[in-house]
């Protein structure tokens, strides 16, 4: 395995749930130690990043790389042309409008005091649309796909599994939920509160997941 790689921005692969859409940055070099992601807002007034905070997760850092964004951070407003740095803590609501077309924000962000661990979140938003819809054979059967293609992202294994139950599939269910603890065991602590697991809450095999 190569020590570096090198690409440009258009060398990877757009993704989009129907929002706006973004380059899975640090998938595409296999990054394990932050996340980054690069947003674009195709055309002036897109909201490139949705309203949010970070309460009691992520800080995050902000380069706008083209363009010209607008973000709105605890409600004031901060020009921001290419070349700006936009630094959040985690309690701060923020978002992001482009202010020129092809307007392309670099996020970077990681939560203090704790081990990046990557989850696969870039991959399974696209299929999370399906989801939404109460598609849930159709979305399990795209994220099996996507899960066994990329088995060390605990999220694409957790809402796979999610998604089983949902469709009747119980114990391929449990399986990948079985695969999403071995890879991040603090995904059992989801498994109590979890109304889409409520189709599995009697199974044995289900309930030894939880106990531990």
């Amino acid at each position: 395995m190569s020590k570096y790689a090198v690409a440009r921005l258009e060398d990877i692969d757009e993704i989009s749930d129907g929002r706006e859409p973004w380059r899975p940055v640090r998938h595409h070099f296999g990054v394990t130690s932050f996340g980054i992601t690069a947003w674009t807002g195709q055309e002036a007034g897109d909201r490139i990043i949705n309203e949010h905070d970070e309460e009691g997760e992520d800080e995050e850092l902000y380069f706008v790389h083209s363009g010209r964004a607008r973000f709105e951070l605890d409600g004031d407003r901060r020009d921001a042309p290419a070349g700006t740095f936009v630094f959040a803590r985690p309690s701060v609501k923020r978002t992001a409008f482009a202010e020129e077309p092809g307007t392309t924000i670099l996020a970077v962000g990681g939560t203090p005091g704790q081990v990046y661990t990557p989850t696969g979140w870039e991959l399974w938003a696209p299929i999370g649309r399906l989801y939404q819809e109460g598609r849930y054979e159709e979305a399990a059967d795209q994220a099996r796909d996507l899960a066994a293609a990329h088995p060390q992202y605990p999220a694409l294994l957790y809402n796979l599994a999610c998604c089983e139950s949902l469709a009747g599939r119980k114990a391929d269910a449990i399986e990948h939920l079985r695969l999403a603890i071995e890879t991040s065991d603090r995904v059992r602590s989801y498994l109590a509160g979890d109304s889409d697991l409520d189709p599995l809450r009697e199974e044995p095999e289900f309930q030894a997941l939880l106990a531990g």
